[in-house]
């Protein structure tokens, strides 16, 4: 039997430094290896030792796209410990904070990141050529979310204006005035982003997922909620740890997750406990929430063909479109209703201790726990983010994906495969880093 091997030494669009190895033997996969090999940044070293306020601005410089998910995660960690909440329209701000995000990370992954995929370019400069409309829209929407968060935090990259309790500075009534008309016509072409990206030709892959989320009583989740799953999970935030496990594997620096049976923190875990790979991000908010969407994004779910359950991953870049015209009309909705309260932030007493954290970065749910000493500092750190939860889960979409395009030609089969991983919108920087497949087959 031939040896069939297929190697790509640059992709751009995909944040960071990895490989993939695929081995095939007999015309079935034998090994897939999803390999990490960027050196770490260790940030929960950087931040042993430091003041508990100051952890808000280091984790918002782990990332360029996603600041504020690594903030609110820090700051509902050290709140939980000091048993202080942000209620009323301060807690309305904070969802406001996470809208802009969503909608800037959102566009950027859907027009730039992911739709050259389905148009057949190797980039967006390629598929503004023949498609500007498309390329503009996705850039306005992706400006309008940058001045939201750029106008309540400060700054539109690693803001500077959130703090445990609340905000160092609250923005008046007329700072939105800007910003809400441009989350009008954001709206407007948000809704049209649903039913183009619905229009996009999808692979025939389904998968059976354990999808994992926040969920909110009352709605659509960001900042709080319970973790839950649609296989039963239904946990405290304090408690992931007793459920989700982080390993090494020799072949990556970067952690894997699994999922386990819940247990409580006498019972040790075995190896019967381990449920494996889970999701995290756009297809399990909306699977697990999809009645608390607002009623203009579930109409345009609805006239896109998009009900749960969704078990499509190539269809994520329409959920997450979905996403986005929820995250316009959320905004619009709490800067319509909004107040400056009295008080930019809540007093609250320092105390030693755990804390700990869990929101919906746009690509999943974010886990932050930490460690503080009676002098308020930082004794340990530990922070989870959604895109090393979905290593183990990239995996096997691609074991899968291959399995069942085993016959694909070797070009449409190395396309699919980087298709594969952007489908999860792995965290990405400025710069055009690579990802060097290999798929050989064993004699």
């Amino acid at each position: 039997m031939n040896n069939r091997s297929i190697k790509v030494d640059y992709i751009a669009r995909v944040e960071g430094e990895g490989a993939l190895t695929v081995k095939t033997k007999d015309g079935q996969v034998s090994d897939v290896k999803f390999r990490i090999f960027e050196p770490p940044r260790f940030f929960e070293a950087f931040l042993r030792g430091r003041k508990f306020s100051e952890a808000p601005d280091i984790t918002a410089r782990i990332c360029g796209i996603c600041p504020v998910a690594y903030q609110m995660s820090s700051v509902h960690a050290m709140e939980s410990l000091f048993r202080v909440k942000a209620e009323g329209q301060l807690r309305e701000l904070r969802r406001l904070l996470y809208c802009g995000e969503w909608i800037e990370s959102h566009a950027l992954h859907i027009y730039m990141l992911h739709a050259p995929d389905f148009l057949g370019y190797d980039d967006a400069i390629q598929l503004a050529g023949d498609h500007p409309d498309a390329v503009q829209r996705g850039l306005r929407l992706k400006k309008s979310g940058n001045d939201l968060v750029a106008v309540l935090a400060g700054r539109e990259i690693h803001p500077i204006n959130v703090k445990v309790g609340g905000f160092y500075k609250l923005p008046d009534r007329r700072d939105f005035d800007e910003v809400l008309e441009s989350l009008k016509r954001a709206r407007d072409e948000a809704y049209e982003t649903v039913l183009w990206t619905s229009k996009l030709n999808f692979p025939n892959f389904e998968s059976d997922y354990e999808f994992v989320s926040l969920s909110h009583p009352d709605e659509y989740p960001f900042n709080e909620g319970k973790l839950v799953s649609n296989k039963g999970l239904n946990i405290d935030i304090r408690d992931y740890e007793l459920v989700f496990h982080e390993s090494h594997v020799p072949y990556s620096n970067a952690l894997q997750s699994t999922i386990r049976n819940p247990r409580t923190s006498d019972q040790k875990a075995s190896s019967e406990d381990n449920r494996g790979a889970f999701l995290t991000g756009p297809l399990a908010r909306f699977n697990l929430n999809f009645e608390k969407l607002s009623p203009l994004a579930r109409k345009a779910a609805e006239e896109a063909n998009m009900r749960p359950p969704i078990l499509n991953p190539f269809k994520s870049i329409v959920v997450r479109a979905i996403e986005t015209l929820y995250a316009c009309d959320e905004a619009i909705r709490i800067i319509n209703a909004y107040k400056p309260p009295l008080e930019s932030a809540v007093d609250y007493q320092v105390r030693p201790g755990f804390g700990f954290g869990c929101t919906e970065a746009p690509r999943g749910i974010l886990y932050h726990r930490y460690l503080v000493g009676e002098d308020g500092l930082i004794k340990d750190a530990k922070i989870v983010p959604p895109t090393a939860q979905n290593q183990k889960m990239i995996e096997s979409d691609l074991r899968n994906f291959v399995s069942s395009n085993i016959k694909m030609s070797k070009q449409d089969l190395t396309l699919r495969c980087e298709q594969v991983v952007r489908n999860y919108d792995p965290c990405i920087s400025c710069a055009t880093h690579f990802l060097r497949l290999d798929i050989s087959e064993e004699r």
